[in-house]
C-alpha cells in the first residue's frame, strides 16, 4: 500500500464511467463539511494547461524546463518531462502535495496502483468488475443492481453523491483509527521520480 500521512482514496473505473463527474459533485459536499482536499488526476496523454497567448507559455516554449506562475491566490508549476522515461507513479506525484495543508487526497485514475479505491461501475458499459482483480477496492458504486460483488464490499449508489461522501467520511475515520503506518508500505520520494 502507498504510505501517505493523510487519508488517500481513489476512484477506479473504465473510461466513460463518470469519475470526473462524480468528483465535481463530491468536492463541494466535502468542502462544505470543512475538509481541505487535493485531487490527483492521471492523464493518459500529453496535456496543456498553458496557452499560446500567455507569457508563461512563451517562456516554457523558449526553453524553461520548469515554469512556476504565482499570484496571491494561486500557484501553478508546469514541468517538462522526458517522454522516454517511464510514466510517474502515484507515490511520486504525492510528493508534490503539502499534506500539512490537507485533510484528504482523492485520486482519479492510477487504477493499478496499491491504494484504497472506490470502483465506479456502470453495467450498461459491458465492462467487468475491477473488484475481482484489485484487492484495494473498498466499495463499489453503481447505477444499477449488480451481482458478483464480493459480500464484504459495500455497494453504493453512483447517483447519490451524499451517500458516497458519507462513505468517504467513514473511510477517513477508519483510516485515522488504524493509521496509515499499520499497513505495509513503500515510500518513493520526488527526487526518485
Amino acid at each position: 500500500m502507498i504510505d501517505y500521512p493523510i487519508p488517500l482514496l481513489g476512484f477506479s473505473a473504465y473510461s466513460g464511467t463518470g469519475k470526473t463527474t462524480l468528483l465535481t459533485r463530491l468536492l463541494p459536499i466535502l468542502k462544505n463539511q470543512g475538509l481541505r482536499i487535493a485531487v490527483v488526476k492521471h492523464a493518459h496523454h500529453l496535456f496543456e494547461i498553458d496557452h499560446p497567448k500567455k507569457d508563461s507559455y512563451a517562456l516554457r516554449k523558449a526553453g524553461a524546463a520548469q515554469m512556476l506562475v504565482t499570484s496571491r491566490g494561486r500557484m501553478a508549476l508546469i514541468s517538462e518531462s522526458d517522454t522516454s522515461r517511464p510514466e510517474p507513479g502515484l507515490a511520486c506525484m504525492l510528493g508534490y502535495l503539502d499534506p500539512e495543508a490537507l485533510d484528504l487526497v482523492l485520486v482519479e485514475g492510477f487504477k493499478r496502483e496499491p491504494f484504497n479505491k472506490i470502483e465506479l461501475h456502470r453495467p450498461s458499459l459491458g465492462k467487468p468488475l475491477l473488484c475481482h482483480t484489485d484487492p484495494n477496492i473498498v466499495a463499489v458504486a453503481t447505477d444499477e443492481t449488480i451481482n458478483g460483488v464480493p459480500h464484504h464490499l459495500p455497494i453504493l449508489n453512483l447517483n447519490n453523491s451524499q451517500e458516497i461522501a458519507g462513505f468517504i467520511r467513514q473511510h477517513m475515520h477508519r483510516i485515522g483509527e488504524s493509521g496509515p503506518h499499520d499497513q505495509p508500505s513503500h515510500r518513493l520520494h520526488r527526487q526518485l521520480c
